[in-house]
């Protein structure tokens, strides 16, 4: 064996591990594999003799890039979170196991990752890192350039602002379905004042970018705005159970193309996320229940 192929498979003992700090940092896949695939160049460029812990070195290697990722997406464009997936991704140094990695995916769980795409880049890296992956802050402190201490108030600051924008759910399926079904009537029919009694007053409508590539707003704040923007349309969603919770979902040819997930909170719609992904799509688990 040769130091390259010795390379690629020390790389590969830690790729579950990067991938997952990458997707909770980035919420996406896509840029997920990006950023781990940029820090396989950067090893095969770097020499690594002296490195000792080589999973810490590469977890601040995606870290690193994944942190330029998201301060390029602030500077560049407003992109709404990619996804509302538990996607399966691993955790720990070794993790390979797919069923661990589903079970500490929904343990971060999706309300999670639309609340992280609301913080600032180093808050975001400083939480996930610390309180996602346990890494200490006298490591964090030099990716995001500042001390150990303005590390900690950096992921305390984040974890406040997960804590407060997390309210919990309706947990009657029953009830949650009623509401969505509801939803879908009201916007079918263009009965707007039904729209609003269901919408939160700070409803919040995202759209992933496949979503908006066939015509839907990416961000859409206010019960009228969103209103507005269903009334008269979802003529062909469907009442469908996203990942054991009420949603819709638009499938033509029998396949799946926009889901709608639905986050209900006091009686009312607070969150409104259309996914329309492929990849993303096929880690769902979608039941249809409406005829």
């Amino acid at each position: 064996m040769n130091d390259h192929e010795f390379l690629a498979g020390r790389f590969e003992d830690h790729r579950s591990h990067l991938r997952a700090v990458a997707y909770q940092m980035l919420g996406s896949l896509g840029e997920a594999d990006d950023a781990v695939q940029e820090a396989w160049l950067r090893l095969s460029r770097s020499d690594t003799s002296k490195v000792e812990n080589m999973g810490g070195w590469l977890t601040t290697i995606v870290a690193r890039v994944s942190l330029n990722m998201l301060r390029s997406r602030n500077t560049l464009r407003e992109d709404p979170l990619e996804t509302l997936t538990s996607a399966p991704v691993g955790d720990g140094e070794e993790a390979s196991d797919p069923e661990q990695a589903a079970i500490v995916s929904d343990s971060v769980g999706l309300a999670m990752l639309v609340v992280l795409d609301t913080l600032a880049p180093a808050e975001r890296l400083a939480f996930v890192l610390h309180d996602v992956f346990a890494v200490p802050f006298d490591e964090i402190a030099p990716i995001v350039e500042r001390s150990p201490a303005a590390a900690r108030k950096l992921a305390s600051r984040a974890r406040r602002r997960v804590q407060g924008a997390t309210p919990p759910p309706d947990a009657d399926l029953l009830r949650q379905r009623e509401i969505v079904g509801a939803f879908l009537i009201a916007s079918r029919g263009g009965d707007f004042g039904a729209l609003l009694a269901l919408l939160d007053p700070d409803v919040v409508l995202r759209a992933d970018r496949a979503a908006v590539l066939v015509g839907a707003s990416g961000l859409v704040r206010g019960a009228s705005a969103v209103a507005g923007t269903f009334s008269g349309r979802s003529r062909a969603a469907k009442l469908a159970l996203i990942d054991g919770v009420a949603g819709a979902v638009w499938a033509q040819g029998g396949q799946p193309r926009v889901v709608f997930g639905f986050t209900i909170s006091g009686g009312r719609i607070t969150e409104i996320d259309l996914i329309a992904d492929s990849e993303h799509l096929r880690e769902l688990r979608l039941v249809i229940i409406e005829a």
